[in-house]
C-alpha cells in the first residue's frame, strides 16, 4: 500500500503560478508511472501529466508549455503550473500506477483560478 499526500493548491489569479507537491509514503520503484489528474465540477477526471520511472514526461495538450512535472527523488513529485487559466480550476490528484490493478490515489488538492 502507498499513501499519497498532495499539497500546494489554492486560489490564484489568471496568469499566476502554483506548484503542487505529491509525497509518497514509500519510495516508488520501476516500472511505476506517476501522474497528475484533475477533475473539474461536473466533468470526468482527466489526465494532466504523466512521468515514467525513468523521468520521461508527457502532457495533455491543454497544459503543454505551461505545466511541468518533475521528480525530486523516488518519493516526491511536483507539478509546476504557470500561466494559469480559469479553465484549470479543478481538484488535482496524484496517482501512482504499477498496473491496472495496482493503482494508488491521493486525496486531491483544490486549485482555483479566478480574479
Amino acid at each position: 500500500q502507498v499513501q499519497l499526500v498532495e499539497s500546494g493548491g489554492g486560489l490564484v489569479q489568471p496568469g499566476g503560478s502554483l506548484r503542487l507537491s505529491c509525497a509518497t509514503s514509500r519510495n516508488i520503484f520501476s516500472p511505476a508511472t506517476m501522474a497528475w489528474y484533475r477533475q473539474a465540477p461536473g466533468k470526468q477526471r482527466e489526465l494532466v501529466a504523466a512521468m515514467t520511472y525513468d523521468g520521461i514526461a508527457n502532457y495533455t495538450n491543454s497544459v503543454k508549455g505551461r505545466f511541468t512535472m518533475s521528480r525530486e527523488n523516488a518519493g516526491l513529485v511536483f507539478l509546476q503550473m504557470n500561466s494559469l487559466k480559469p479553465e484549470d480550476t479543478a481538484v488535482y490528484y496524484c496517482n501512482v500506477r504499477y498496473s491496472s490493478t495496482i493503482n494508488f490515489w491521493g486525496q486531491g488538492t483544490q486549485v482555483t483560478v479566478s480574479s
